[in-house]
């Protein structure tokens, strides 16, 4: 349905977010639940590029977005750094993490995500919507 490389600049996020919700929509795979899925998007490529490749513009984010047979919206990020334990990331409830800087994107994928999955140590994220 719809698949792009975009370089590791945190710019090229809205973009790239912009184009997939659209055809998104096109498909009809998002009526109400484009807020959820927009959200989780938004945190899933920017970790990509934040963290996983450090912002290094000559690695590359994959997303591709599925429609599936089932009406569940399939969205798959990529990237190119040296991957990460998700199992190891702080619960950023929890008091001792409320001021800490990291985990509360993965907390909010999620959150408004129906399935999370982490893949390719940990450098693919697989993320599905239920209509």
């Amino acid at each position: 349905m719809f698949s792009e490389a975009i370089p590791s600049q945190i710019e090229m996020v809205e973009p790239v977010v912009s184009r997939a919700l659209r055809v998104m929509a096109e498909h009809g795979c998002v009526d109400g639940q484009s807020a959820a899925a927009e959200l989780a998007l938004r945190e899933a490529l920017a970790n990509a590029i934040l963290h996983g490749n450090k912002a290094e513009p000559k690695k590359r984010v994959q997303l591709d977005c599925y429609h599936e047979s089932d009406g569940c919206l399939l969205l798959v990020v990529q990237d190119e750094g040296q991957g990460f334990d998700p199992a190891t990331v702080r619960d950023p409830t929890r008091p001792e993490n409320l001021y800490r800087a990291v985990g509360r994107g993965i907390y909010l994928i999620r959150h408004f995500m129906d399935e999370v999955e982490y893949h390719n140590g940990g450098r693919e994220l697989r993320m599905r919507k239920k209509k």
